[in-house]
């Protein structure tokens, strides 16, 4: 078995998840490499979600009874957690969503029904880049139609970079808002956030940051970021589906206004008009994700508890030693940086010209689960001439066994194709 120095104990870990003891095609254990697309979750969060549900179950915010109070209690306990997990200066700044997509769809929208000097519109300029996930490109090309905003993107390089080589070009007095992902979903490339934000500070431009693949793996402090907005999800940081969060500066919640309508979200409301109630609960309209939050604060005790420091260390020798795997097969090429610097824990290749979608079906009968497509960033794919490719993406319950069983699979579907 192979020994690398700087990981976690990783079979106690493997303990909590439950889904990691399945058998799949004849009896073969799981190598579960998808965690970019969506972590598994510990019994801690299983527990969780269970206790809300068995004794705590009603809704929040609106009952004097015991168990509303209690899920009220729970509930806003969830927020307190996030906000000291991101060291937000207030609980004030978290905004519970049902996902990163639609916090970064909320800012999009907040933006565009702003008055001055927030408001987008046909003098203005958007930028984002080319390594997007779909739910950051997406949200601006339709604040564009709307509004007549021009979109600016930046390109990517050769080696999975940024392409920063015209940043005042593409970053001007024209622009409103720059929305960029701090670890890309398909590339793992951790982008230069000091140099990004920096600029746009420069010209008076709002920052709004994908941290959909940084905040499972890292440490992740909005006040050391500098960013405006902190859009990121649960699922993938082992919590539920169905919650994530949008974080933004305080001041800014309070002078932007509500995307949705609602209940709870108000402070009085006649036939003729409506005021509505502060931040965060005027971004929270409805009932909530109640549940989905409750598994969220879990979630964080959880990896608060092993620590994301060690959790990025333990992803950066496993990713190095991936990449190091990986490269030693035939005819792999990986899209994106070939080392562990600045870089996630996700790596997405090619097989020669072997299909990814074949690649994946031939790693799956070996009960190896990655991800194969787009990854909800086909712009990449455009930019390096492929169709797709196959990724693997490794979390803190991946093991250097893991690693050898795909690079091993690797070969495997390499002499199945011929």
């Amino acid at each position: 078995m192979t020994q690398l120095p700087g990981l976690l104990d990783t079979e106690a870990i493997r303990k909590d998840f439950p889904l990691l003891d399945r058998v799949v095609h004849d009896g073969k254990k799981i190598v579960y490499l998808d965690s970019a697309a969506t972590s598994q979750k510990p019994r801690q969060v299983l527990d969780a979600l269970n206790e809300y549900y068995e004794r705590h179950n009603a809704n929040v915010h609106r009952g004097v009874y015991t168990i509303a109070e209690e899920a009220t209690a729970l509930y806003e306990g969830a927020r307190d957690k996030v906000a000291a997990f991101i060291n937000a200066p207030s609980r004030n700044e978290v905004i519970f969503t049902k996902n990163a997509s639609e916090s970064l769809n909320l800012v999009a929208n907040m933006l565009g029904w702003a008055d001055e000097p927030y408001r987008v519109d046909h003098e203005t300029e958007i930028v984002i880049t080319e390594m997007e996930h779909h739910s950051n490109i997406v949200p601006w090309q339709l604040l564009s139609q709307r509004t007549g905003a021009k979109l600016k993107w930046f390109g990517i390089t050769d080696e999975g970079r940024l392409d920063l080589s015209n940043i005042d070009e593409i970053i001007t007095e024209k622009t409103k808002i720059v929305s960029f992902v701090l670890v890309s979903n398909i590339l793992g490339t951790q982008n230069p956030v000091e140099k990004i934000i920096r600029r746009a500070q420069e010209v008076g431009a709002l920052v709004c940051v994908d941290a959909s693949q940084a905040a499972p793996h890292q440490v992740l402090d909005v006040q050391a970021l500098q960013a405006d907005f902190v859009a990121f999800t649960g699922h993938k940081m082992v919590g539920p589906t169905g919650i994530g969060v949008l974080w933004g500066r305080q001041e800014l919640l309070e002078d932007l206004p509500p995307f949705l309508g609602g209940g709870e979200m108000i402070e009085t409301v006649s036939m003729h008009s409506s005021t509505y109630a502060p931040a965060p609960h005027k971004f929270e309209a409805g009932t909530p994700p109640i549940a989905q939050a409750v598994g969220l604060g879990a979630a964080v005790d959880y990896l608060s508890a092993i620590g994301m420091d060690r959790i990025a260390a333990h992803e950066h020798v496993l990713t190095e030693y991936a990449v190091k795997r990986l490269l030693e097969v035939p005819g792999l090429r990986i899209i994106g940086p070939e080392t562990a610097e600045d870089r996630g824990a996700t790596i997405s290749f090619t097989l020669g010209d072997i299909h990814p979608h074949d690649v994946g079906q031939v790693l799956d009968e070996q009960g190896i689960a990655v991800r194969v497509g787009h990854h909800c960033a086909r712009p990449v794919c455009l930019r390096y001439g492929i169709p797709a490719t196959t990724r693997a993406s490794f979390y803190l319950y991946s093991t250097p066994a893991e690693v050898d069983a795909l690079a091993e699979g690797l070969e495997h579907v390499r002499n199945f194709f011929g």
